[in-house]
């Protein structure tokens, strides 16, 4: 028996893997690959592909698309409509499904609302990505990143306080 909670119109596909006390809420689909841990709130409206690992204590926001190839620690926080990528170079007419690129979101990270994140990056523990953001390159441990393309503003603590510096 299933000790996680999906709303009735949320599709889970056979062989998704959800553990306890996750919350899957309204027109959400899981694929049959996808893995999320505990504790997790994934919010109306989520897409979530196969191949994707999510952590424990996750929060996804409304109308996100984790695709392919992401990888989500522990701890992460998915603004409203965040846009995940998984091919740098898409045609509608090429398949590309061989190259898809990884993206890790490492622990404690949160990316604001509609932030766009470029495939085959790392978003590193406790990093900040500013809503709207469009994300092309690594980010640093702790950094607090804004602007197309994203750049690095200044630092954030663990709590997501902006600091002068990181010990």
């Amino acid at each position: 028996m299933a000790t996680y909670k999906a709303h009735q119109t949320a599709v889970i596909d056979e062989g998704a893997i959800i553990d306890e006390d996750t919350q899957i809420w309204h027109f959400c689909h899981v694929m049959p690959y996808a893995v999320i841990g505990k504790k997790c709130n994934i919010g109306q409206n989520v897409f979530i592909d196969n191949n994707v690992k999510i952590g424990n204590a996750v929060k996804i926001q409304n109308n996100v698309s984790v695709y392919n190839g992401v990888i989500i620690e522990d701890d992460v926080f998915i603004g409203p409509s965040v846009v995940f990528t998984n091919v740098i170079n898409p045609r509608s007419f090429i398949e590309r499904k061989n190259e898809f690129k990884p993206t890790l979101v490492k622990k404690g990270a949160s990316i604001g609302a509609n932030a766009t994140i470029v495939c085959g990056i790392e978003i590193g523990e406790y990093a900040f990505v500013a809503a709207g953001a469009v994300v092309t390159k690594n980010v640093k441990a702790h950094a607090l990143v804004m602007g197309n393309p994203a750049r690095q503003t200044g630092w954030v603590d663990e709590e997501g306080n902006k600091t002068e510096n990181i010990k």
